[in-house]
């Protein structure tokens, strides 16, 4: 079974319940405070786990509230995007002006940057609901356009919306078939799943600035990459035909990464190996075969690249992969990790 049990109202007595998870959440990497109108009658339950730099709780609260003030924002700011997807009861998610209730099949995005509260209005029981913390800086989105999609229902019954709420209510459920070592790649899956949420409805937005469009083909571009990269016919030809752009196209877009597009998936495909290769659970997996899962067409060009980007053979990273110094790509990735379930 995944993740950890972090607060059991039961394990306490009614008059502290109340006051228990409030001091636990006013004094996390993400500060809030919960009130409620019934303090006799509150009862949590908070369930977490962390699947790569994405941190996913299940909740189960009594009607109440949840606040985050200016005054909490400037005690800490994780600038996490943040998404919420009630699975029985309903909420209220009020944040950039707007109020709007959120109910089973749906889901909606707030930011820790700006002040929101959060209201379970669950009638005569628990609402209960996933919701994920990402930081904001792995999803690389146009602060203006996700702006716009804050306290916005968003239909969670197909699409990507679907897809984010079901893995988020798997992960957390005591019966999830998934092991610990498959947590690194739902985190990059959720990540993916969360940017492509946002890309679709600024799409779909015609009034979407030209930056915002060039940026929402970049994010779909990069989902495409990290989806295809074990095979290793994928270049840049390959992501401009899938994407119907030219291939200037596609240059011009990634001059805005400082890198070149095949710079770009050759740095996924290494980050995704040098990850297997640190995995206790694939420690018997010949190299070889690591490399070519991730799309590369020989061993010798492998262990090239992955000197020249490590400074370690993979053989010896493999041995001792913490004495390796790390890309800030890489290290980025674990910043600001959030040790508390909040929502």
């Amino acid at each position: 079974m995944l993740g950890e049990t972090v607060f059991r109202s039961g394990d306490l007595p009614a008059q502290d319940r109340l006051a228990a998870l409030d001091e636990l959440w006013v004094n996390s990497a993400h500060p809030m405070r919960v009130v409620s109108d019934a303090p006799e009658r509150f009862r949590a339950t908070v369930r977490t786990v962390d699947i790569g730099a994405v941190n996913v709780a299940g909740l189960a609260l009594s009607p109440s509230e949840v606040q985050r003030t200016p005054k909490l924002i400037r005690q800490a700011d994780p600038e996490l995007c943040s998404a919420i997807v009630p699975l029985s009861g309903s909420l209220v998610v009020s944040q950039a002006g707007r109020d709007m209730t959120l109910g089973a099949r749906e889901i909606a995005l707030y930011d820790s940057s700006r002040p929101f509260r959060i209201r379970f209005t669950g009638q005569g029981g628990a609402t209960r609901l996933v919701r994920a913390h990402i930081p904001r800086a792995l999803l690389a989105l146009p602060a203006h356009g996700l702006e716009r999609l804050l306290a916005r229902p968003l239909p969670a019954g197909a699409g990507f919306e679907a897809l984010l709420s079901r893995l988020l209510a798997d992960v957390t459920s005591p019966s999830t078939a998934y092991r610990p070592h498959d947590l690194p790649r739902l985190g990059v899956l959720a990540q993916d799943l969360l940017t492509s949420v946002v890309a679709h409805h600024l799409e779909a937005d015609g009034a979407t600035p030209d930056d915002s469009r060039r940026r929402t083909l970049l994010l779909s571009i990069e989902t495409f990459v990290r989806q295809h990269l074990g095979d290793p016919e994928l270049s840049p030809e390959t992501v401009a035909a899938a994407h119907h752009i030219s291939i200037g196209h596609l240059h011009r877009l990634f001059r805005t990464r400082e890198t070149t597009v095949a710079a770009w998936i050759r740095h996924q495909r290494l980050e995704c190996a040098r990850r297997d290769l640190t995995d206790p659970a694939l420690h018997g997996v010949p190299i070889h075969l690591i490399a070519t899962r991730w799309g590369f067409k020989d061993h010798p060009t492998f262990t090239r690249a992955f000197r020249s980007a490590y400074g370690a053979s993979p053989k010896d990273y493999r041995r001792t992969p913490g004495t390796v110094p790390q890309r800030q790509e890489t290290r980025r990735s674990v910043l600001r990790r959030p040790p508390v379930a909040t929502p």
